[in-house]
């Protein structure tokens, strides 16, 4: 996760590092229970929590493909789930940053869920 934010331009580190509703979680899954994170409630416009959840399973990944879905994440929270530029679709919006960090999807896709 350090490896993907070190190499994010230096404006969207700070954006994270300024903004006191910017968060990073592990997932907690208890096999049988589900799973639960606690993160702050949404409030006015604006100041909803920006937290990116990420699964301790990435660990597991290959390094590409986990430093990509990292990337990925970290672009939903700068772009506040929204698009980029011209393109209004949220999932295309973080693939279009993320590759622009120089995070691209590795090849055999990426299966959102």
């Amino acid at each position: 996760m350090i490896a993907v934010l070190e190499r994010l331009p230096e404006l969207v580190q700070r954006d994270f590092h300024d903004d006191p509703r910017f968060r990073i979680a592990l997932e907690k899954f208890v096999p049988g229970e589900g799973w639960s994170l606690w993160m702050a409630s949404p409030g006015p416009v604006g100041s909803g929590s920006r937290c990116v959840v990420l699964r301790p399973k990435l660990a597991d990944c290959p390094e590409a493909f986990a430093h990509y879905v990292i990337a990925h994440e970290f672009a939903h929270a700068h772009l506040h789930n929204g698009g980029w530029g011209e393109i209004t679709d949220i999932e295309e919006a973080a693939d279009a940053l993320a590759a622009s960090w120089g995070f691209l999807q590795p090849m055999g896709g990426f299966v959102r869920g």
